[in-house]
């Protein structure tokens, strides 16, 4: 359920010249809307897959594309035909043509301009800064009218609300009561365009040198967190900033450092400053419906809420001071407040929370902590058992491995993430229980702050999880540890996540990983295209064909022109097609052992599967021995009684079982798809994770995953699940009706609540009175998706010939890994 604020209603649309028009008018035809042949600048639909496909998917060098043309040329010479361009050259200029999404490069240039000294000069005072930027307004106009995100827009501010408990939700940045209370008089019925920006520095080459690059990013708050994460064309490279360098032994110099400071605010002041105007005074934009709205973008209002200073009072300060009394006592730099650094910055799960609260502290705190308790020999021999427990956990869809443990030197936040998943149980039994605690309660902290919507019960749990923070991470300063206290900045943003979640909406959306990733398309990539000389200059070109591809490939599908391959669309324009000579064969006579294409899960129905017993069929020679097992025919009689509502004919079924002559299909795998926008997924939230069952895995061992398995579709968490390993996915035909299903073993809990150390549930495999294993066939929509199990290490050390192949097989109980992702979170809770 969502409310919208009447004062400040972004839907109300107006024609191009800003005159109201009535809501049910439709869009007005946008300039490139000339018919489904107009591909300009390029010829044909031939022409531009073929420069989008060379200089944007494949990013091939010019001398290899003029390489491709000659062979295309060569190959139509005796036909008089020619290859859709020339040369590299010529292919660019048409991409250069490309009125769509072409927002030009400008830069301006900065200097020291206070009193220099006497004598010994730095460098860096006399030195020209150059900084390289593209209009922010033209670059705001080019998001709101982007027809991409029109399902995915928030013209206005609004709450959500859950509707079975009216609990507010928060999730995308309009949601938050930050725009909820920005309504200005002045701007009633205009859209509210609040302004995101992102920067950080990034090196491209860290064997050639000093090739650092300090891009700033730029994006709206009115797309929605899904589209920003997803990087289609939400997030667009703003510009470059200078970075003045200096000699070691300057660069703690209080002049140096001043000097970077006012150098940055200043830039983005500069940068920023076409929004001025529209901050104040609405103005006519086309927004993604391809209608017309009034705009107005985000502005500073002295409403006293958030601290920040009127905008007439910074314009008097900025006109009567100069910029250093600007800084050092009224907290602005050029125009910009920053009497409040937790209200202009939104929180970074990345920075904050996962590579600085988790593994630049707790886990450095707790190697430190081992190497102090113990001699060197056995605290190496501690440290190597921990790194041989994260080896050994068990494959999973995602799940980036550490074949040597956790010891190498260039970190990544990939890799922080990963450790995150399995690091509780690889370091209990080594370490005190209130380090553990104290990891647990971080890691809740985090996947509750990550999930895609966070309610006020999800903040009442996130308040609870950062008091048990607190209190348990005592135990790194009472230990000699952390003597001196925790005043560490990353940590202590942890207790603002509360009121800027309430702000700003789901964190997820702000993330500074979103920037890192973006670092990899408008950076990196862009210099190793370049020639490495004056390679920032080349760079702007690439990111500016880049935007025009992205551009017209947007227009070009909104206008039905991309449907279909580029061969299936020239034939249909022949009016001719492809007739492919296939021996006609009968599907049915095919016997499949081992497919390529896995079984597909399907959604969730019913609840069916055979438990083990006595009597199971024997005449089963395709399961293996040693298991009490119901075998196919009596799964098949379950389903068919379960599936038959006529009582007489369920009296008659059971009893007999039924004879199946139909071949069984053996599959490798079986795919699950399903909801969690929290995850990587695609837009609309959907994930796809393969279930493997297979004797060899990729030239070793066989790999059975585990997965949760429906028991209860009604009750909430782990409750109704189970857990199960996947030994063999079977399907088979009865009396034409098609019936997938799985073997499996069961794994039992071995308690009726988490563990309370780790959080996580335990497991153990369970079996019969004669050491069997207990087994099923259960029906294939029984199974919801992968379950992670990480075993239960306890105080020994484990035995260095295992390896993660034999994981599932070597330990007595298991933990149900609540943290491999966050839909597991969800379940395991």
């Amino acid at each position: 359920m969502e409310f919208d604020l009447p004062e400040s209603d972004g839907r109300r649309i107006c024609d191009e010249l800003g005159d109201d028009i009535p809501s049910n008018t439709l869009p007005p035809p946008r300039p490139s809307d000339r018919g489904p042949d107009y591909w300009t600048p390029y010829a044909n639909r031939v022409d531009f897959e073929v420069a989008d496909f060379l200089y944007r998917h494949n990013q091939m060098s010019g001398g290899n594309i003029d390489f491709i043309f000659n062979l295309w040329a060569a190959s139509l010479a005796a036909h008089g035909e020619t290859p859709p361009f020339a040369n590299h050259i010529d292919m660019y200029n048409v991409i250069d043509l490309t009125p769509l999404g072409d927002v030009p490069w400008q830069s301006f240039t900065s200097e020291y301009n206070s009193t220099l000294p006497e004598d010994d000069v730095p460098p860096w005072m006399t030195s020209e800064y150059d900084v390289w930027f593209r209009d922010p307004r033209l670059l705001a106009q080019n998001i709101l009218s982007n027809p991409d995100f029109k399902d995915e827009f928030d013209h206005a501010p609004l709450q959500e609300y859950d509707t079975s408990n009216g609990v507010h939700c928060f999730q995308d940045f309009m949601s938050g009561d930050w725009c909820w209370k920005q309504a200005d008089p002045n701007t009633i019925g205009s859209m509210f365009v609040p302004i995101i920006l992102g920067s950080d520095k990034t090196t491209v080459s860290v064997t050639t040198g000093h090739n650092q690059y300090w891009p700033v990013y730029m994006s709206i708050s009115n797309i929605r967190n899904n589209v920003r994460r997803a990087h289609r064309n939400g997030v667009v490279l703003l510009g470059f900033l200078a970075i003045p360098t200096t000699d070691k032994e300057s660069t703690k110099d209080a002049h140096f450092r001043k000097f970077r400071h006012q150098l940055l605010h200043s830039s983005l002041v500069k940068m920023l400053e076409s929004f001025q105007p529209g901050m104040t005074t609405p103005e006519v934009v086309r927004s993604p419906d391809g209608h017309f709205r009034h705009a107005v973008y985000a502005d500073s209002l002295d409403d006293g809420t958030y601290g920040r200073c009127s905008h007439d009072h910074t314009e008097v300060l900025v006109e009567e001071f100069e910029l250093g009394v600007l800084s050092d006592k009224y907290g602005l730099v050029g125009d910009i407040v920053v009497s409040d650094i937790h209200e202009l910055l939104s929180p970074d799960i990345l920075h904050q929370l996962i590579t600085g609260a988790f593994k630049d502290h707790i886990v450095t705190w707790v190697h430190k902590y081992i190497e102090a308790q113990y001699s060197e020999n056995e605290a190496n021999r501690i440290l190597d058992d921990i790194d041989h427990r994260i080896s050994l956990a068990p494959s999973f869809a995602g799940l980036r491995r550490f074949p040597e443990g956790r010891g190498f030197k260039q970190w990544t936040g990939d890799d922080s993430k990963a450790l995150m998943k399995v690091y509780i149980p690889a370091i209990e039994g080594h370490v005190p229980p209130e380090m553990v605690l104290t990891l647990q309660a971080l890691i809740d902290f985090i996947y509750i702050a990550w999930r895609n919507i966070i309610n006020s019960n999800s903040l009442n749990v996130l308040d609870d999880a950062l008091e048990h923070f607190h209190r348990h991470h005592e135990i790194f300063q009472t230990s000699g540890v952390c003597p001196n206290g925790f005043n560490l900045p990353r940590q202590h943003s942890l207790i603002h996540y509360h009121k800027m979640i309430r702000a700003f909406g789901a964190p997820n959306g702000l993330c500074s990983s979103i920037t890192e990733s973006k670092h990899i398309k408008a950076v990196k990539e862009p210099w190793w295209l370049s020639s490495r000389f004056e390679a920032l200059n080349q760079m702007l070109l690439t990111n500016q064909h880049l935007d025009k591809l992205a551009a017209s490939c947007i227009d070009f599908a909104n206008r039905g022109m991309l449907r279909g391959t580029c061969l299936s669309y020239i034939l249909d324009k022949l009016g001719t097609s492809i007739w492919i000579n296939a021996q006609a064969c009968n599907v049915e006579d095919i016997q499949v052992q081992l497919e390529d294409e896995p079984i597909v899960i399907p959604h969730l129905r019913h609840n069916n599967h055979v438990n083990a017993r006595a009597d199971a069929d024997q005449d089963n020679a395709a399961e293996p021995e040693g298991d009490a097992v119901a075998g196919p025919t009596q799964f098949l009689h379950d389903q068919l009684r379960h599936s038959d509502s006529n009582s007489e004919a369920s009296a008659d079924l059971s009893s007999a079982l039924p004879e199946l002559y139909e071949k069984i299909t053996l599959y490798t795998s079986a795919v699950a798809t399903f909801f969690t926008p929290s995850d990587i997924s695609g837009i609309g939230g959907m994930h796809y994770e393969r279930v493997h069952a297979m004797d060899t895995w990729r030239n070793g061992p066989g790999r059975y995953d585990c997965a949760f398995i429906s028991t209860d579709p009604t009750a909430e968490g782990m409750s109704g699940f189970d857990i199960a390993q996947v030994r063999l996915f079977f399907s088979f035909k009865h009396n034409g009706v098609y019936y997938p299903y799985a073997f499996v073993h069961w794994f039992k809990r071995v308690h009726d609540s988490r563990d309370e150390n780790t959080g996580m549930w335990v497991v153990e495999p369970e079996t019969l009175e004669d050491g069997t294993r207990f087994a099923s066939v259960i029906h294939l929509d029984c199974i919801f998706r992968a379950a992670h199990l990480m075993p239960v290490f306890g105080y020994e050390f484990v035995p260095t010939y295992l390896s993660y192949m034999q994981t599932l097989n070597a330990f007595c109980t298991y933990y149900v890994n609540k943290y491999i992702d966050h839909q597991a979170f969800e379940i395991a809770w």
